[in-house]
This record gives C-alpha cells, sequence and structure tokens, in this order.
C-alpha cells in the first residue's frame, strides 16, 4: 500500500495530513516535540497557574484555507469575533479612542466619512496605499508608500507589521500587496477578526489529531527525524535514530518543519534565513467587562491586546529590540500599558512572558526571493511550511495553504 510521511505536526503540516486522509491515503505524521501544534500550541503554565496559548494568532473571516481547514477537522465553529468588521484603538500619547467600522462590500465608502476612518486621516491618505496591489518583487513599502501622518502611525504601520512581523518601511510591498488583496480592499466581511476559542489547541490542534484518528492515521510524537537518505531520483529513507524507514518510490514524503531544520536536512535547499521576533505577554486576569475583545494599542510597547474570560494577553511583533530583555522588567512595562488602556488600577497579576526569536522570516524581498517551492528535485518529496512559497507572508493562512499545495502535490504522486 502506498503511503505518506508528514513531518512536523505544525499548522502546515497538520493541514497535509488531514487533506491526504480525506483523500483515503495511509498517513503517518512524525513530529519530534512531546506535542503536536509548532508555533500555535496551548499549555499548562504553572507559573501562570493556567493555560495559555504561546502566542496570539488572529485571522479574518476571508481566510479560505483556515476556513476550508477547520471545516475539514470539524471545528468550523472554534472561532469567535464581532459579525462586522470592528477594531477599537487607543493611543496612549493622548488616551484618544476609537473604533474603524469599515463598510462590508468592495466598495470603501467608510473612508469618506470622518466618523468611520482614523481620526485625522483623510480620504486620500487611504488611496495612496494602492500602488501596493500591483508591487513588483524587490519594491519596498517605504519606497512606495510616502504617508507617515495619522493613518500611518494609527492603522497601516500597526496593521502592517502585525501581519508581516517586519518593520514595514522595509518589508516586500509585494507581500504587503498580497495581504491587502485578499483583506482590505475586498470589503468587510472579508476581514472580520476571528480569534481561537477557548484556546488555540482546542480550535486548530484538538480536533485536527482527532481527525486524523478517525482517519486511522499515525501521530507519533517525540520521534526526531535524524537524517533523509536522498538519492538520484527519490528520498529513500528517513532516519529516525534506532533504524531506517526505508521508503518506496512511490510513497509520498512531506516536510513541514521550519526552515533551518529542512537546511540541515536538505543541505542544497534555498530557504529564509533571516528571522524576527515576536513576544507575548500573559496576564491572569479576566478582561474588565465591556472591553473589546481585540484593541490595537498606538504609543507603547503593547501592539495588540486580546481579551479573554480567563486571562489577558498581549502580542508584539517585530520584537527584536526587546525579546532579549529581563522577562520581569517586559512584564512590568508590558501590563503598564495594559493598565492604561483597559482602565485598570489593580496591581500586576500573575504573569508569563512568552518569546518566540525566530517567530517568522523576515518579509523582506531579498527573503522572500529564498522561498523554495513545494515541489523538490526528488519526486516523492515535497515542501510545507509558511516559508515556503505561498505568496504570503508567514501567516496561518500561507501556513495552511502550503499544506494544502503539498498535500495535493503527494496525492498526485501517490496515483502513479
Amino acid at each position: 500500500m502506498k503511503k505518506a510521511y508528514v513531518i512536523g505536526a505544525g499548522l502546515a503540516g497538520l493541514s497535509a495530513a488531514t487533506v491526504l486522509a480525506s483523500r483515503g491515503a495511509s498517513v503517518t505524521v512524525i513530529e519530534t516535540a512531546p506535542q503536536a501544534g509548532g508555533r500555535c500550541r496551548s499549555y499548562f503554565d504553572p507559573a501562570f497557574g493556567g493555560i495559555i496559548d504561546n502566542g496570539n494568532h488572529l485571522v479574518l473571516s476571508g481566510n479560505r484555507a483556515v476556513h476550508a481547514y477547520l471545516a475539514r477537522i470539524g471545528a468550523k465553529d472554534a472561532l469567535a469575533g464581532p459579525p462586522r468588521a470592528e477594531f477599537s484603538f487607543v493611543d496612549l500619547k493622548d488616551n484618544q479612542r476609537w473604533t474603524l467600522r469599515p463598510n462590508e462590500g468592495g466598495l470603501p465608502y467608510w473612508i469618506a466619512r470622518a466618523g468611520r476612518r482614523v481620526p485625522g486621516s483623510r480620504t486620500g491618505d487611504y488611496l495612496s496605499y494602492a500602488p501596493l496591489l500591483w508591487a513588483n518583487k524587490t519594491a519596498r513599502i517605504g519606497d512606495i508608500v510616502k504617508d507617515r501622518g495619522p493613518l500611518w502611525r494609527r492603522l497601516m504601520h500597526p496593521f502592517l507589521l502585525a501581519a508581516l512581523n517586519t518593520e514595514p518601511e522595509d518589508s516586500s510591498a509585494m507581500l504587503a500587496g498580497a495581504v491587502l488583496r485578499e483583506s482590505l480592499a475586498k470589503g468587510g466581511r472579508h476581514y472580520r477578526p476571528r480569534i481561537a476559542q477557548p484556546t488555540l489547541a482546542a480550535a486548530f490542534i484538538d480536533p485536527a489529531l482527532a481527525y486524523l484518528q478517525s482517519k486511522d492515521a499515525k501521530v507519533q510524537l517525540g520521534t526526531r527525524l535524524r537524517g533523509i537518505t536522498l538519492g538520484r531520483r527519490s528520498a529513500m529513507a528517513l532516519d529516525l535514530g534506532e533504524a531506517a524507514l526505508p521508503l518506496a518510490p512511490n510513497d509520498a514524503l512531506v516536510l513541514a518543519v521550519p526552515p533551518w531544520v529542512a537546511k540541515d536536512l536538505i543541505p542544497t535547499l534555498t530557504a529564509p534565513d533571516d528571522f524576527r521576533a515576536i513576544v507575548n505577554a500573559h496576564f491572569k486576569m479576566p478582561a474588565p467587562a465591556g472591553v473589546p475583545a481585540m484593541l490595537g494599542v498606538i504609543g507603547g510597547t503593547a501592539e495588540w491586546i486580546f481579551s479573554f474570560p480567563d486571562r489577558i494577553s498581549v502580542t508584539v511583533s517585530g520584537a527584536d529590540a526587546i525579546v532579549d530583555q529581563d522577562r520581569e522588567a517586559l512584564a512590568t512595562r508590558i501590563w503598564a500599558d495594559v493598565a492604561k488602556a483597559l482602565d485598570i488600577t489593580a496591581p500586576m497579576p500573575a504573569w508569563q512572558i512568552v518569546k518566540e526569536k525566530r517567530a517568522t522570516f523576515a518579509a523582506t524581498s531579498a527573503q522572500d526571493a529564498r522561498r523554495p517551492a513545494a515541489k523538490t528535485g526528488w519526486p516523492n518529496l515535497f515542501l510545507a511550511g509558511d516559508w515556503t512559497q505561498t505568496g504570503l507572508p508567514a501567516t496561518i493562512e500561507g501556513a495552511l495553504r502550503s499544506g494544502e499545495t503539498a498535500a495535493a502535490l503527494a496525492l498526485r504522486h501517490l496515483s502513479l
């Protein structure tokens, strides 16, 4: 029987594995860590005294691959969010607060209404971002967008920083354009914010593992792939430590691991080699009644505050400048922003700081050019991961699409 092996149980690997299993393939997933999820996981943290996500991952209502994946694994109701696109912000410098309420359709008439757009911005400011939609591969955002006024500071810079996890001025205009084409340019119904409830694992990981089990797929956790025997025409064997696992030429292998791991396994591979950090802070305190589920913060260390029934979580993107700072000092600094933004007078509660030093590849043109395609020089070996050439920056949507692409190639190979 032809078999499909998926190395890595992050979102890209689970996406590939569930697609393969849904088409009747015999699937084995092999993961180094003792748990699935990769950078999208939840766990009990003793210092915090509760379950936290390793980070806060926002998805949008128009993320096609996200919703296809959740439907496939039986978790289509696992995301929560407002019925219309709404984004609340606070500027800590003057304590000004506002909520953006874009209209649902593709014609953005909301930008012509002062009460619905960013305070201090003008209609023409928004139109200056249109050239990003057709930017070339080498252009930087800073080369195309000259605006540094209220719209840039209070919306576009934080939005692009969150999407690209790289300082926007230096980031790929083409990647920014891809994000805009699938969100702001399509109208509010395509970018209603969606957050996993109650945790990332409950939404994205646990249902996928249950689905794979229902399809008789095997999931081997805590098993490290040490090497791949690569012949001239195919990947021939997997080195799992105790013994080599032979691969028949008609078997399929999907490698869904971080780029530095893939590079170790395939030395000739060209892959991104410059990365950006993300810092997440978690505070064990229910958010005050009436605060937004997600709040954008301008002028502070905190950038996005996510409010849950049992905790308040904060994300700081492009966090290379702070990632090496003392953890308690970081928690204190971020809590000061949270307290001001949410009007909290209580002392800092139990907390945890989660640092991801290599959270994503740098979303620059140079790094985008290093992203490989899913198809490799070996007919039975395929790549998946948000760092592969998806046309998007490193996002959940990109990771899931990469898994779909790799699975489609693997299925074609299995059918030969």
